[in-house]
């Protein structure tokens, strides 16, 4: 799923829900570079993660 991902959506990473909601900022090289509410910005494997569109 990740591989849809464009700057500006919103997404949850299910394995931490208390990150809270998070703004996809970048997806470049297989990194996904992700704003939390709650952790603020965070690079993430793509091949190691599966977002969740909100």
């Amino acid at each position: 799923m990740n591989e849809f991902l464009i700057p500006g959506q919103l997404v949850r990473n299910p394995d931490h829900p208390e990150w809270g909601l998070g703004q996809v900022q970048s997806v470049v090289h297989g990194k996904i570079t992700v704003n939390f509410e709650e952790l603020g910005k965070v690079v993430l494997n793509a091949g190691c993660i599966d977002l969740e569109l909100v």
